[in-house]
């Protein structure tokens, strides 16, 4: 058996036999939901009674609920994926993904690459003490490997019945999904906040004791923290809306003719969460090192807080990847350290970005040759130019290599503004879940518009 035998008999979630409908979809998008939210309840079984959870940042990228079944949520699908794109991109794998038989090829290495990548990162999670087993015993270290693996597995075939079955993209829809619980939960909760009995854990609560309390100057940060989410959800929107159309026209038929829209955000959301994915994914490799003696990317420390020991980066290149919000700036004073880690977290973040577009458009089949390619099969062109694949590839390529990097480079920057101003969830959790919303809506409007009622074909055509 030749090795793209072996890459198409790998594991997989069959497709449809027929074309599904929108409420189809929507039932298996919904099912494949709930069970990933009822796994993020199942705790592990031989975890450390003692154990309190550490990663929220990474936890939040990664769709994934630290000390469950799911701790490592869809990290090693997105890690295996950022790995071989680059190595498609540095041409250490040769895969033409220009063709047909090249696709396959590559989505067969991407699954195996999740695949090692699952088995890889889920045991050294357990044997680094990031998941400290109970008593230190081997045999629950071998358990709480066998956990995560057996979870890692289930969040990749319910990405597969997701994207096969359902609407959009898992991964897409589970980090829409914990961004917003984390929104809400952070906004509107109710609850004692433990910290602090006397405050609810939600801020608009929090604001509205604080002004009855007779203390409108506490409840400053509350309410300024929830502004800042809704103006970065603004923005996040209004960059989603942003187009540039194209005029094209029919050869055959005179006189017919319509725009091509660009996207402003042309590569949509996956080189976002490859870059935040990437950074967060090093404070993890950090700690993991520091734990084993190694601490080639920086050091820890353990802090108190909210009445629990957390390890905190406190030096090295995690400690700069880590920046300090405007609350931190303004109780303790801009430091050298603090502008030091404003100005590397920027730079990571947004030519990451940058990069990671630009390696999406020529690995995922949208550069200006696929889109040439595209237009062409359509019958179309673009009007006072010949029709050749050459010339269109160099007129799309004025408006996609700039789009591609304009796009990277403020997404990116919208990210690094959220998390400095300290919003209610990471900024790339906020940009994200905005880009995920406007995809699944993109999706279902092109699929499924003539399933809509009346008054929703008048609402989608405005």
């Amino acid at each position: 058996m030749g090795f793209k035998d072996f890459l198409n008999n790998l594991p997989e979630v069959s497709h449809p036999k027929k074309k599904l409908d929108f409420k189809e979809k929507m039932k298996w998008t919904g099912a494949a939901l709930v069970i990933y939210f009822l796994l993020s309840l199942i705790p592990l079984y031989g975890l450390d009674p003692n154990y309190q959870s550490r990663f929220e940042t990474l936890s939040i990228l990664l769709a994934a609920n630290f000390g469950s079944i799911i701790s490592l949520g869809i990290g090693p699908i997105v890690t295996a994926s950022i790995v071989l794109q680059l190595l498609v991109g540095a041409e250490i794998i040769k895969v033409d993904t220009s063709t047909h038989e090249g696709r396959q090829t590559f989505q067969g290495m991407q699954k195996l690459f999740a695949i090692a990548f699952i088995f890889v990162q889920n045991i050294l999670y357990a044997v680094s003490g990031a998941l400290p087993a109970a008593g230190g015993l081997p045999i629950n270290i071998a358990l709480i490997s066998f956990q995560l693996i057996l979870g890692s597995f289930i969040v990749m075939l319910l990405d597969e019945v997701v994207s096969k079955w359902g609407i959009g993209s898992g991964i897409s829809l589970f980090i829409a999904a914990g961004v917003s619980r984390e929104i809400f939960i952070n906004a509107i909760n109710p609850l004692p906040d433990p910290s602090n009995p006397l405050l609810a854990i939600g801020n608009i609560p929090k604001a509205i004791t604080l002004i009855i309390q007779g203390l409108p100057a506490e409840a400053f940060w509350p309410l300024f923290i929830v502004g800042v989410t809704v103006i970065v959800w603004m923005i996040s929107t209004y960059l989603q809306s942003v187009k540039v159309e194209i005029p094209l026209s029919f050869g055959r038929f005179r006189g017919f003719s319509f725009r091509y829209p660009l996207k402003f955000v042309y590569t949509s959301n996956m080189p976002v969460i490859f870059t935040a994915t990437l950074i967060a994914s090093m404070q993890f490799w950090g700690l993991s090192l520091y734990n084993m003696g190694f601490p080639l990317l920086g050091t820890y420390e353990q802090v108190n807080v909210g009445g629990q020991l957390r390890d905190v980066p406190s030096g090295g290149l995690v400690y700069y990847l880590n920046p300090p919000n405007i609350r931190q700036i303004v109780s303790q004073g801009m430091t050298v350290d603090f502008s030091l880690s404003i100005l590397i977290y920027s730079l990571f973040m947004i030519i990451g970005a940058v990069l990671f577009s630009l390696l999406w458009i020529s690995i995922g089949g949208q550069g200006a040759d696929n889109v040439a390619d595209q237009i062409l099969s359509s019958g179309l062109n673009i009007p006072g130019f010949r029709r050749d694949n050459r010339i269109l590839t160099r007129v799309l390529n004025r408006y996609i290599k700039p789009l591609t990097i304009l796009g990277g480079a403020s997404v990116g920057a919208v990210a690094v503004m959220a998390d400095l101003l300290g919003a209610l969830s990471r900024g790339t959790g906020i940009l994200l879940t905005v880009m995920i919303i406007f995809q699944f809506y993109d999706q279902i409007k092109r699929d499924h518009y003539n399933e809509f009622p009346d008054w929703l074909k008048k609402i989608a055509k405005k």
